[in-house]
């Protein structure tokens, strides 16, 4: 078993997931340091399975390759997953599309929701040095955000990370999820 979890959480992996700027891989990286479980960042994989940038991906062949390239990363993971839990941030749009929802549903994970109100959230976007192919404007941003925020809404638990520490916040989630 691994070191601070107990019973039937032992194997259950942790699914990040929010808008962009909530914080998923900043909380990702401090609940792998709390927990001592793997962490990957799923834009990461998708980086090394298409050999090129997310903002690349969006610009030449478009969204819709992408969303296939990530449904195709989160089938890789999910069978590695299959064999040890692991930390997983997802990109914002990922847990909106319903055959990814499934696919995490199918390995009974957990998943949680990083929110934050939309105005922090685009501070936070503007502050990072990432282009974000999504947030071309603040209107399209904030469409998108009222757009996708019921999806995240399903999620097993919500965190609010509006003027927290990141360690406070995986701090939260562990406690939340019961594997801490």
């Amino acid at each position: 078993m691994r070191a601070g979890v107990q019973g039937d959480q032992a194997e259950r992996s942790i699914f990040l997931v929010g808008f962009m700027g909530a914080g998923k891989t900043s909380v990702g990286r401090a609940l792998r340091r709390r927990l001592q479980w793997p962490f990957e960042d799923l834009d990461d994989r998708i980086v090394a399975r298409a050999g090129r940038s997310i903002e690349e991906i969006f610009k030449i062949p478009g969204e819709a390759a992408f969303r296939q390239i990530e449904t195709a990363a989160l089938r890789e993971l999910a069978v590695e997953l299959r064999r040890g839990a692991k930390i997983v941030a997802l990109g914002g749009g990922a847990f909106t599309f319903p055959e990814n929802v499934a696919i995490i549903h199918e390995l009974e994970a957990h998943t949680v929701f990083l929110d934050a109100p939309v105005e922090e959230l685009l501070r936070r976007c503007r502050e990072e040095l990432l282009v974000r192919p999504l947030c071309q404007s603040e209107e399209q941003f904030r469409r998108l955000y009222e757009a996708r925020r019921p999806a995240y809404m399903a999620a097993t638990c919500r965190i609010e990370t509006h003027n927290k520490e990141v360690e406070i916040v995986a701090a939260e989630v562990a406690c939340s999820l019961g594997v801490e």
